[in-house]
This record gives C-alpha cells, sequence and structure tokens, in this order.
C-alpha cells in the first residue's frame, strides 16, 4: 500500500540535519496549545466577555439615538432663532445702506466728481438733469405694489382729497378717463373718499394711520390739505417715481405726460397770465430821489403754481419736500404755495444756503391757469381755437360751475359757455 504523505511540519535534528514530518499526536498537542494561548490572550484584552460587551452595545444603542434627536431637534430651532435674527439684522443694513447712499448723493453734489474740459465758444452746456435716487421700497411696501400696477415708466398723476370735495373730485377722475390716462392714484383721506373709489372703480391709496396727518386729512380746508402734499410726496419719490401732483379743480382735455420735457427736477404751471409775468421779465424800479442812479432794474416771474406740477425722485427734489414741509409745520399760518416758490427760488445769501434745483416753466397756454382763461383765451378768436392739455380753476372761487362750463366749452363745443361769467371774482 502506498504510504499516505502528511504536512509539510518538519522536526528538525540536534546536530543540523534534515527534518523529520512530525507525528499524529504532536499535531494534536500543537493545536491545543495554540488554542489554549488565544484563550489567555482573549480573556486579558476582554475580561467580561465578547457577548457580554455586544449585548451592553445593543442595549445601550437606543438611548443614544434618542439623545441624538433630542439634540437635532434643539439644533433646528437654535438655527431657526439665529435665521430670524441674521433676517432682522440684514433689513437693519439695508436700511442703513440706503441712507448712506442717500447722504453721498447729497454730499456729493456741488463737488467735481468728473473733470471736463470746456469746448469751443458758444458749444457749452451746464448739465440739464440731475440724477434720480436709488429706489427703496423698504419704506412702504404695500405703496410700492400699487404704484407697480398704476404706473408707467415710473410715471402718474397723483391727488390728495377728502369727502369735502367729492363733487370736484368725481368730475376730476371722469376727464381723466375719458382722455384714456390710465397712470393716476387718489390718496384718500378719510374713510367717505376711500368708499367712494372703491364704489367708481378708481385706484386710491389710503395712507396708515398718521394722527397728524388724519386730522387734516379728515376736516381741513383746500389750504391745510394742499399743505400734506409735500409730506406725502416724499414716499413716492423715495420709491423711486415721478409724480404729476394735481389739485382736483382741474380739468383734463390731453394727456399731460405727451406734453412733458423732464429735463427739470421741477416742472410747474405758473399763475402769470401772459409770456411777461409766466416766465420773467425785467421790471425797473423808479426812485427819483436818487438823480441820476434813479432806475432800478428788478427780476420779476408770476410764482409757481403748487397745485400742478412735475417733480422727479431726485435728491434736489425731496431737499425741496422736507424743506417746505418743515418750514410748514414750524409756520402753521403760512401759505404752501408761499413756501414752495420760496424755497425753489430764493438764492443763496449770507445766514441762508439756497435750494440747488433745476426748474422749468410748463406753457401757459397747454398748462393753462383759469386767469388766462377767462380774462384772454375766451375773448381772442385764435386762441379760443387752442385745445389746451389742461386748465386749473385756481384763480376762482366758484369752481364747480366753472369747471363744468369749461367742460361744456371744450368738450361739447358749446361756444357761449364761458360768456356769463366775470373775468375775475364777485
Amino acid at each position: 500500500m502506498a504510504s499516505r504523505r502528511e504536512g509539510p511540519l518538519m522536526r528538525g535534528g540536534a546536530g543540523g540535519g534534515a527534518g523529520q514530518p512530525l507525528s499524529r499526536g504532536s499535531r494534536i498537542a500543537a493545536a491545543v496549545a495554540v488554542g489554549v494561548a488565544l484563550g489567555c490572550v482573549c480573556a486579558f484584552l476582554y475580561p467580561d466577555g465578547l457577548l457580554s460587551r455586544s449585548s451592553d452595545a445593543a442595549l445601550h444603542w437606543p438611548r443614544q439615538a434618542d439623545s441624538v434627536a433630542c439634540e437635532t431637534s434643539e439644533g433646528v430651532t437654535s438655527l431657526k432663532s439665529h435665521v430670524v435674527l441674521l433676517e432682522r439684522k440684514n433689513a437693519e443694513f439695508r436700511k442703513q445702506i440706503n441712507e448712506l447712499t442717500m447722504k453721498l448723493q447729497l454730499a456729493g453734489q456741488g463737488k467735481d466728481e468728473v473733470l471736463y474740459k470746456a469746448g469751443p465758444f458758444g458749444t457749452v452746456k451746464a448739465i440739464r438733469k440731475n440724477p434720480t435716487v436709488i429706489p427703496d421700497e423698504s419704506i412702504n411696501p404695500r405703496l410700492a405694489k400699487i404704484l407697480q400696477q398704476v404706473a408707467i415708466k415710473k410715471e402718474l398723476i397723483v391727488a390728495l382729497a377728502n369727502s369735502n370735495v367729492r363733487e370736484m373730485l368725481e368730475m376730476w377722475f371722469t376727464n381723466i378717463k375719458r382722455v384714456g390716462i390710465s397712470n393716476y392714484l387718489i390718496v384718500a383721506l378719510d374713510d367717505s373718499t376711500e368708499t367712494f373709489c372703491k364704489s367708481k372703480g378708481v385706484p386710491f391709496y389710503r395712507r396708515d394711520p398718521d394722527e397728524g396727518v388724519d386730522n387734516i386729512g379728515k376736516v381741513g380746508g383746500n389750504h391745510a390739505v394742499s399743505g400734506l402734499k409735500f409730506r406725502i410726496l416724499r414716499e413716492f419719490l423715495q420709491l423711486g417715481y415721478s409724480v404729476l401732483l394735481s389739485d382736483i379743480d382741474i380739468i383734463f382735455f390731453q394727456n399731460p405726460f405727451d406734453h412733458l420735457y423732464r429735463d427739470a427736477d421741477v416742472e410747474s404751471m405758473s399763475d402769470g397770465h401772459d409770456n411777461r409775468t409766466a416766465y420773467g421779465f425785467n421790471d425797473v424800479f423808479d426812485e427819483p430821489l436818487m438823480g441820476w442812479a434813479r432806475y432800478a432794474h428788478t427780476m420779476r416771474i408770476w410764482v409757481y403754481n403748487s397745485g400742478f406740477f412735475f417733480i422727479r425722485p431726485t435728491i434736489p427734489s425731496i431737499e425741496l419736500l422736507d424743506r417746505v414741509a418743515g418750514r410748514l409745520s414750524r409756520e402753521p399760518k403760512s401759505w404752501d404755495q408761499a413756501v414752495f416758490n420760496e424755497e425753489l427760488f430764493f438764492p443763496s445769501h449770507p445766514g441762508y444756503e439756497g435750494l440747488h434745483i433745476s426748474k422749468r416753466t410748463m406753457d401757459i397756454y397747454q398748462f393753462m391757469n383759469s386767469k388766462v382763461l377767462f380774462k384772454t383765451v375766451r375773448k381772442d378768436a385764435n386762441l379760443r381755437k387752442l385745445k389746451p392739455v389742461i386748465v386749473h380753476l385756481n384763480y376762482h372761487p366758484d369752481k364747480s360751475e366753472r369747471m363744468k362750463a369749461v367742460i361744456e366749452f371744450y368738450v361739447n363745443g358749446k361756444q357761449n359757455a364761458l360768456e356769463h361769467f366775470p373775468d375775475g371774482s364777485e
């Protein structure tokens, strides 16, 4: 029989001779010895046993999971609170950035930020338009949404009204609709006017409660209500919109936005009644006692009408509104139109810094006051053929009756509709 071959374990001879295979008993003894050795090592490393350690880990796992879940929930809540805090701080930073930007723009007025080289004689012209402000919708998000819906090319007509002038208000927006003007907004100063606007389907805006404004808006007369516009219009300009401010004793016959130049901060109709008084003239003052120097030349112009003007959203425009509103609050007996013109025209002098603002006078036959109409136009065959953009009944107290007659004359073609009225008021 062939003998079985064993594994390669060999036993070396004492004399260094060739190894001999281990016997079967020796191999068993060696395996037992290795197992005992491994057992001793495990006993030393894991005195509590392997199964005990595994079972403890399994028992402790749910508790660790609950702890992690609890810590995660608290962490989410903390993160949410932190996000809210950061959003508030971010809003504050945005507000500060807008304020600082406006201050920088204001500080930059009059400083040479860009150097120019003058061209040949007769070709040099100064900058006509001031840059517009950066819109800040955070000051009144509700109004910002309304203006986005109403304005066209960031422009709109704005009028203030309370319940004392409901009849004229209806004539005002009825003629605006007839002309096809859609970008207009009524600032309702009381509940009754708000309800009336809703019933007629006309766009309106009701300001947030303000005791100082609300008291005047509800019971104030024409001049008191007129003075409010300088405070209210500020937000429109801050939002980046150009406003054509209109009193409600005005009749529209054409779209005024088709007849604006937009090359100045303020573009206003005049109380002047001819070219000299509206656009300015050299008025010579005579003082005989001065002998050779008896004649003193003065410059005169009739005031701008604060009931109809176009104002662009620039730093000088906002400064104008602030100046007028500030003076009206400090000088309650002042007339808003007088203050409006003083701030527009008075130059800088010792003790006073004038307003650096650009202005343009509107065409008196397009943007017509009632003195021009009743004293001049209705009596001139050629001027009667002109179709004005608007007629403002600012010179006459019997406004409602004259407004109706003006509509009859220009809209319905009734040629004698204006004849029975006197030039002035009775």
